[in-house]
């Protein structure tokens, strides 16, 4: 059903200034600075889980189990993302997205400094491990909130045409975070013993995360809302109870959403957390050796997911992005096949190319998820989209690798596991639809006082 404008009764429209390039690439700025920093909160946590935590948190005869235990802390970083997802989601459609993306850094800012100080296994026992859950919640928590606000930020100051480009700002995040993260962890782990790195070295990485989160606090506070929310707001369009909207009349786009995120999460959770682990346990590699490989494959991706966001601009975004994901699947089977121990080169272009095409999901995936949905209840239906994903494809893909690895002995279920997931985001690809510049305009000219106000029933206008 097409959508039909509704003529607006009551207040004037409000006469804002046209956007500024300036708002525009603050916008960019504060996206990307602000998901970068909290990423790399995550990703030190990501990291720490794989190589420090089994022993510091989690002692055991059996190195697998302590292993296993990491992870499942890992996961639940993963789990918590919902209750930000809804929580935050909700808000940024009631309050505005800035407001939002303020109040989630500071929550990963804390938590990721209280686990720093947090006193090990051997000093406190089991309250250790109890406490580590808890913070790891809180940065679930936090993570969940954060992504639906950021991608908003710059795909709403952006132009609709361009929203593939000028979304992958908060796609950048989580490789710069991963990059900040793996650094100084391989700093830390060159500068120090193994015995200084295990008492003390790694809890660096996380304290530093209260001078990366205060500076991307100052960026976010400098920049005012999305113009597409201040039209909303303006006109009282907000939604009054926009979850149940979403899945009343939104559901189908909310699936597609969804289901598209599966691949990426796996593919990024192998070739980032579950390759320390395989690398550094079964092919014998150096820590340092598969962090640095890490560390180049991200460094890669800070330039490919912007790339490959523009090329989504200008070919259809989801060709792009269904054949990044089987270009991945069958990547992973030639990695794990050429993959042996000390063989450095081979390792750094495995993780490499393996980052690319995540890359080439990852960076369309922004745009594509938040055209999904109507402009007024982007900020939930994004949320929920990118946090229940993250339930069923990144939270339990590093446990899973782990346990297939140990049940069967060979790398070959793995790429399995990575290929149906590859193939699931082809379906939610399927069920998706193409992009609309009209919803956008609408509230641009809106906000400008000369246009009508878009249908607030989450009608959406079908291609």
């Amino acid at each position: 059903m097409a959508r039909v404008p509704v003529p607006v009764s009551g207040a004037a429209p409000r006469q804002d200034k046209p956007i500024h390039p300036k708002g525009l690439y603050k916008a960019f700025a504060a996206s990307l600075t602000g998901t970068a920093l909290e990423w790399y909160d995550f990703a030190v946590y990501s990291a720490a889980a794989a190589v420090v935590f089994p022993i510091v948190f989690f002692p055991s005869s059996d190195p697998l189990t302590g292993t296993i235990l990491a992870f499942s802390t890992y996961a639940v970083g993963y789990v918590s993302r919902p209750v930000g997802g809804i929580i935050f989601g909700r808000l940024g459609d009631r309050i505005g997205r800035k407001k939002v993306l303020v109040t989630t850094l500071m929550i990963i800012g804390v938590a990721t400094v209280l686990i720093g100080v947090l006193p090990g296994y051997g000093s406190i026992g089991i309250t250790a491990p109890i406490i580590l859950v808890l913070l790891r919640f809180a940065q679930g928590v936090g993570v969940g909130g954060e992504w639906g606000g950021a991608v908003l930020l710059s795909s709403e100051y952006g132009d609709p045409h361009r929203r593939g480009f000028w979304a992958s700002a908060a796609q950048v995040g989580p490789p710069a975070g991963n990059l900040l993260a793996n650094g100084a962890l391989a700093i830390l782990t060159l500068a120090l013993t193994e015995e200084q790195f295990l008492s003390f070295g790694w809890r660096i990485a996380f304290l530093v995360s209260a001078v990366l989160v205060g500076f991307g606090l100052w960026i976010r506070l400098k920049l005012e809302d999305t113009p597409i929310f201040k039209a909303i707001e303006a006109h009282g369009e907000q939604p009054n109870a926009p979850v149940r909207e979403v899945f009343s009349k939104e559901l189908r786009p909310l699936i597609a959403a969804i289901l598209c995120r599966v691949g990426p999460d796996v593919l990024y959770a192998l070739f980032t957390v579950f390759t320390l682990t395989y690398g550094i346990q079964t092919l014998g590699y150096e820590r340092n050796q598969v962090l640095t490989a890490v560390l180049i494959g991200s460094a890669f991706q800070l330039f490919m997911i912007p790339l490959a966001g523009a090329v989504s601009d200008r070919f259809n975004r989801r060709v792009v992005y269904g054949t990044a994901a089987v270009l991945g699947a069958l990547w992973t089977f030639v990695f794990f096949g050429i993959l042996g121990g000390d063989n450095e080169p081979m390792l750094i272009i495995g993780i490499v190319l393996g980052l690319v095409a995540h890359s080439f999901m990852y960076g369309p995936q922004a745009a594509f998820i938040v055209e999904q949905f109507s402009p007024r209840l982007r900020s939930t239906g994004s949320s929920l989209a990118y946090t229940f994903a993250g339930v069923i494809g990144g939270a339990i893909a590093p446990l899973m690798f782990t346990v297939l690895l140990s049940q069967f002995g060979t790398w070959i279920p793995v790429a399995i596991y990575v290929a149906v997931a590859g193939a699931v985001t082809l379906v939610g690809l399927a069920l998706g639809r193409d992009s609309n510049t009209v919803e956008d305009e609408d509230y641009r000219l809106l906000l400008e006082g000369t246009g009508a106000a878009p249908q607030p029933s989450g009608i959406r206008e079908t291609k």
